[in-house]
């Protein structure tokens, strides 16, 4: 059984409904569902990672180094589209108080700002919580910002719909389980992993990047999150092309083992796109294996 981060109605949901149609559980918040993984509760959880627009999900990155070691089993990505929704009988030009979450907002801000200029927007935990908010009669919120999923869920009127500023805006998501064997290169992978620095100083992260370039891998996504130790201490959440069984990426976490004083590994997993990437013939596996041969050769009788 998978859990996902809820409740019914978002993102998130409709991410997992993708890949799985059996019953699944929500969690009110992505620690919880990555903790039911790590407690045996459900077998994976279905978590937000990055938006096209917002970027990384400060919360998922942070929570998957947070405790006891997960894999990324897979991900998913589906386009963001939403909606303002209100309880039947409400018009646009009633709307004052909107509910809906922060990434929401941020990206539907401009359309709020020209079509409902004197709305307040206030923030909640989803934004099908926000939804099943208003649905309820007492609600002192007009509409809500979801899905269209949500929307109708609980039965509200739809008063616009791709009110997002962004049209084309995506969100990926992953599928987390417990740590295992890595899964089976495909040709058109993608590694996540997070590199600690060792200590701040002019070219630390030069340092770490540089053991991707010389090595030909390219890197799809990079950001830092502070330790919460000392102030200018970060570590960096990284997602590469590739696969680990790639003799190229491979070398590249070997580098980083050495300059680093931690690494943490959270899997090789197909690409939800199964773009396959264009690898320069010097970074080929044979490349790598020709220049090992080359160097044997000196030790050769």
């Amino acid at each position: 059984m998978l859990g996902y981060f809820g409740p019914a109605g978002t993102f998130t949901h409709q991410a997992l409904l993708t890949i799985s149609q059996d019953e699944a559980v929500p969690f009110p918040s992505v620690r919880e569902a990555l903790d039911a993984v790590r407690q045996g509760q459900v077998d994976g959880a279905v978590v937000p990672i990055e938006n096209s627009v917002e970027g990384g999900v400060s919360a998922t990155l942070d929570e998957l180094i947070a405790g006891d070691h997960l894999m990324i089993h897979k991900e998913i990505v589906i386009p963001v589209e939403f909606g303002l929704y209100a309880r039947r009988g409400t018009n646009l030009a009633d709307v004052r108080q909107v509910l809906t979450h922060g990434h929401a907002a941020a990206q539907c801000r401009e359309w709020l700002s020209v079509m409902v200029p004197e709305a307040h927007i206030t923030a909640a935990g989803s934004t099908a919580g926000a939804a099943e908010e208003v649905a309820r009669p007492e609600s002192v919120y007009d509409a809500a910002v979801c899905a269209r999923v949500a929307g109708e869920l609980y039965g509200l009127a739809e008063l616009a719909y791709a009110i997002e500023d962004n049209p084309g805006a995506v969100t990926r998501f992953i599928e987390v389980r417990r740590s295992g064997p890595v899964a089976e290169r495909t040709g058109a992978d993608k590694t996540t992993l997070v590199a600690f620095m060792r200590e701040d100083h002019s070219g630390a992260l030069l340092e770490i990047l540089q053991q991707f370039a010389v090595r030909g891998v390219n890197l799809t996504r990079i950001e830092s999150r502070p330790t919460k130790t000392t102030l200018g201490s970060y570590w960096f959440s990284i997602d590469i092309e590739g696969h680990l069984s790639d003799k190229r990426v491979a070398e590249a976490l070997e580098g980083l083992h050495r300059v680093c004083p931690r690494v943490l590994f959270f899997g090789s997993y197909p690409r939800a796109s199964g773009l396959r990437p264009v690898i320069p013939e010097d970074f080929t596996d044979e490349a790598f294996d020709a220049a090992q041969d080359w160097v044997d050769g000196f030790f050769l009788p």
